[in-house]
């Protein structure tokens, strides 16, 4: 897949301001998701504690909230810092990840919409159960192709006013009434813990830059494709992957 012009435009604003994100991720992609974000140009933080959290999501540029391994301690520090960066005008970002397969990161992250996150990003299973639709899945992984999720990212879209991306195999990025598709990435991209995860601390980068929400937030999900296929030309295997994908999104401008 080729860039196109505005795809470049937001990686140069991207790599010039080095979004700070604060990433309330999982305990299984902190590693993976803090290398993809330096290798794009942005500084990462992990900031968990409490009193912390809440503290550092109004002085970093963008926020990540990944329910990935939620606990109840975490969730109370999740919304702390929901809370203070929304008083703070600065954007936070939701990954469900399994919500509809398991009741407490459910409910979770249904009281959370209120806060109006600026972008969330799921696969088709976890978007259609957010809207509240009927949806396949196990655990994190998805039964359910993105475009059949597509009208319901539209309808989420609308209720909270955030950018959804639902991704997969081609990647749709709405605010509700308009609707970006984005291609491209390997299948191997699903045999690398964290390549969704680490889509979703870049879309949260995205959403502090200035422009169109909704063209940074694709861009975002076109730079992981790009990197996920040229990667893919240079492995052996998943290890290898890993590996070849931090270089590719690295060198992204000059393979442009």
């Amino acid at each position: 897949m080729q860039p196109d012009l505005l795809d470049l435009h937001v990686l140069h604003h991207f790599r010039a301001r080095s979004p700070l994100t604060h990433c309330m991720t999982n305990d299984v992609v902190q590693t993976f998701t803090a290398n993809v974000l330096l290798a794009l140009g942005a500084s990462p933080a992990m900031i968990v504690e409490a009193e912390e959290a809440e503290q550092f999501a109004a002085i970093a540029d963008a926020l990540l909230i990944n329910v990935g391994t939620l606990t109840s301690p975490r969730s109370q520090a999740m919304r702390r810092a929901i809370e203070s960066a929304v008083a703070a005008g600065k954007p936070w970002t939701l990954d469900p990840v399994a919500v509809g397969a398991l009741a407490f990161r459910t409910r979770f992250c249904q009281q959370v919409l209120s806060l109006k996150p600026a972008a969330i990003r799921g696969n088709a299973s976890e978007i259609l159960a957010l809207a509240g639709m009927s949806a396949g899945g196990r655990g994190v992984d998805t039964t359910d192709a993105a475009a059949i999720a597509l009208p319901a990212a539209q309808a989420l879209a609308r209720q909270t006013n955030a950018i959804v991306a639902v991704t997969g195999e081609v990647d749709y990025v709405t605010d509700g009434q308009r609707t970006k598709t984005v291609s491209g990435g390997d299948p191997l991209m699903t045999r690398v813990v964290g390549t969704g995860c680490a889509l979703s601390a870049v879309v949260a980068a995205s959403c502090s830059l200035p422009g169109d929400r909704l063209d940074n937030v694709a861009a975002a999900c076109g730079w992981m494709k790009r990197a996920g296929t040229r990667a893919a030309s240079q492995r052996s295997g998943p290890g290898s992957f890993a590996c070849a994908f931090i270089d590719a999104l690295w060198n992204l401008e000059s393979h442009a």
